[in-house]
């Protein structure tokens, strides 16, 4: 196992059969010496800084009804809501003012939301904020669109493949979403000139081994800037409601691996993982992650976006989640700062 982790450390790439037999076999001690190998990585281009991004969830309606998504469209019982321009530069106000440089805007696919409406608020965030990155993360669009708003001045964007095996994906999706779209629209962001992020859920159902290990081809063959995953969490109001949840130990295993086959980039301790171990995030920082994203969306609506069940943060102010978060990283030795966070590649 040593020998595989060193190989990957040097090489940056393994084959579908060594990621299988890794997954397969890790134990603890394997897992700690992954664990400091990738933090070493991690901290030869980071140092101990830690990127923080806004997250300003604007809009919980969604076209889609993905299958373990509880905001999406088969959900009756969504209480659904959506932000104005005015709301979103409310929020931004804040997370500035708390020393945010990156805002995440993040919704279901929300046609009420013109191509010129997304314009728009791009537009008013970049005149009050010139010195702060956008990422959007809004699912599959044109890729005229997509032109549209980094023209505007979005910097980055978040599009989950979530799986890359077709046969698993269609499992996870109703039959109008494909696998071959989801690639199609991340090829596009990158061609454009985004800083693109992908990524995949942890433990979701009818994964195994061998398709997480082709997800790790796909991410090194895509080669992102930046790469989400966290475990899957059921929500009690999807078809996937009775699953197990995926495991922390696994998903800290694959976020280090990560680390070590693209050593520059931005990988956020998620929410999820906070939600599945209450010192989630902090692992997820040892494990090789360099980014966390707190909750800038107002109050009154944080319960409401809800892609699974018991999301932490959901009762706090934008000041208490910034503030808690800087305490628990500066507990384990790393920073939070004032920082819009490029990939340096």
């Amino acid at each position: 196992m040593k020998q595989l982790i060193d190989k990957l450390y040097e090489k940056q790439q393994l084959a579908k059969d060594e990621y299988i037999h890794i997954l397969n076999n890790i134990d603890a001690a394997s897992s700690e010496y992954l664990f400091e190998k990738a933090r070493e990585v991690s901290r030869r281009s980071f140092g101990t800084s830690i990127y923080t991004r806004g997250l300003i969830e604007f809009t919980n309606y969604c076209r889609n009804n993905c299958y373990y998504c509880g905001i999406g469209s088969g959900n009756k019982k969504a209480d659904r809501y959506r932000l104005s321009r005015e709301d979103i530069l409310d929020c931004c106000k804040t997370g500035y003012e708390l020393g945010f440089r990156t805002f995440v805007l993040q919704g279901g696919e929300d046609n009420h939301y013109s191509d010129k409406d997304i314009v728009e608020i791009i537009t008013s965030i970049k005149q009050d904020y010139p010195d702060c990155a956008i990422t959007l993360s809004t699912g599959e669009k044109s890729s005229s669109s997509y032109q549209k708003y980094f023209e505007a001045g979005a910097d980055r964007y978040l599009l989950r493949h979530e799986t890359a095996n077709d046969e698993h994906y269609s499992r996870l999706h109703p039959e109008s979403l494909s696998l071959a779209d989801r690639k199609r629209c991340l090829y596009s962001l990158k061609e454009i000139g985004f800083q693109v992020g992908t990524g995949f859920m942890v433990g979701s159902p009818y994964q195994t081994t061998a398709t997480l290990a082709e997800d790790l081809l796909f991410i090194k063959e895509f080669n992102p800037h930046m790469v989400g995953i966290g475990p899957f969490i059921p929500h009690s109001e999807t078809r996937f409601a009775s699953e197990a949840a995926g495991s922390l130990e696994l998903t800290l295993v694959l976020i280090a691996l990560i680390r070590l086959m693209l050593p520059k980039s931005l990988i956020p301790a998620t929410t999820a993982l906070g939600t599945i171990n209450p010192q989630g995030r902090e692992k997820g920082i040892l494990a090789g992650a360099n980014v966390v994203m707190p909750n800038l969306s107002p109050v009154s609506v944080r319960k409401k976006y809800s892609l699974y069940d018991n999301k932490i943060c959901t009762g706090e102010e934008a000041a208490e989640c910034r503030f808690c978060l800087a305490g628990r990283m500066e507990k384990i030795g790393y920073q939070l700062v004032v920082d819009r966070g490029d990939y340096k590649g």
